[in-house]
C-alpha cells in the first residue's frame, strides 16, 4: 500500500477516536447534569415532604422564650411584688371607706339622737316638799344621788308613764314589776331583800339604772319619748 494513503488512513483512525472521545465526553457530561437535575429536584421536593409532615404530626412545635431563666425569674418576681402591692393598697383603700362610713353613721347617730344631758323642758321645783309619797321620797333619793332638782320632772314623768309609781304595779305581758319597771322584777334584790314592797329599794335601783344606761332621768325621759321603753 503506498505511504501516503497509509498516513491518511491513521489519521482517519485518529479523528474517529477523538470523535469518539469527545462523544463519550459529551454522555458522561449529560450523565452529571442529568444526576444533578435528580438531586436538585429531590432536595426541592423535600421541604414539602417535611411540611406535609409536620403539618400532620400531633407533636405540637416548641417555641423558645425570649428571656433567659435568671431574666424570667425576674419578671415573675416582678409580677408577684406588684400583685401584692396592688391587694395592699385595695385593702387600706377598702379600710379607710369603711372607716370613713363608720365615722359618717357615728355622725349621724350624734345629730339625730336626743341629748341625753339636756336640759329638761319643764321648770323645775323649788324643793322636794311639793311632792308627796312615793314621788317625795323619789326626789330625795333623786338629790342624794348627786341628781339636780331640774331632773325631778323628767323622772316624775318616766315613772308615771312606766308605773305611775306603785310599788305593786305589774306588767302581765313581760314580767316587768315595781315602780321602775324592773325586768324581771327580782333584780331589784341587788339593792334590798324589800324590793317588792319598799319603794326607796325600788327607786334606788331604777336611778342606778338610769344613771348607768342614760345618765340622768332626762335623758331616760328623752328615750322613752321616742321608743316607747327606757
Amino acid at each position: 500500500m503506498d505511504d501516503s494513503v497509509i498516513r491518511l488512513w491513521q489519521r482517519v483512525g485518529t479523528l474517529r477516536a477523538v470523535f469518539a472521545l469527545v462523544i463519550l465526553a459529551g454522555l458522561a457530561g449529560g450523565l452529571v447534569i442529568a444526576n444533578r437535575m435528580t438531586q436538585h429536584d429531590a432536595s426541592a421536593s423535600e421541604p414539602k415532604a417535611v411540611g406535609a409532615f409536620s403539618s400532620s404530626s400531633a407533636t405540637p412545635s416548641v417555641s423558645r422564650s425570649p428571656y433567659t431563666l435568671d431574666e424570667a425569674d425576674a419578671l415573675a418576681k416582678a409580677k408577684d411584688a406588684a400583685s401584692d402591692a396592688s391587694a395592699e393598697a385595695k385593702a387600706a383603700d377598702d379600710e379607710a371607706r369603711r372607716k370613713a362610713e363608720e365615722a359618717s353613721r357615728a355622725n349621724q347617730r350624734t345629730t339625730t339622737a336626743p341629748p341625753t344631758n339636756s336640759a329638761p323642758k319643764y321648770p323645775a321645783p323649788s324643793s322636794c316638799n311639793v311632792y308627796s309619797g312615793n314621788k317625795k321620797v323619789g326626789c330625795a333619793v333623786l338629790v342624794g344621788y348627786g341628781f339636780g332638782l331640774d331632773q325631778m320632772p323628767c323622772l316624775e314623768k318616766l315613772w308615771d308613764r312606766e308605773s305611775h309609781w306603785t310599788t305593786t304595779a305589774s306588767n302581765k305581758s313581760s314580767g316587768a314589776y315595781g315602780i321602775p319597771q324592773a325586768l324581771p322584777g327580782s333584780k331589784m334584790a341587788s339593792v334590798g331583800a324589800d324590793w317588792k314592797t319598799n319603794p326607796e329599794t325600788q327607786i334606788r335601783w331604777g336611778l342606778n339604772y338610769i344613771k348607768g344606761r342614760y345618765k340622768t332621768p332626762c335623758g331616760a325621759w328623752s328615750h322613752s319619748q321616742s321608743t316607747g321603753w327606757y
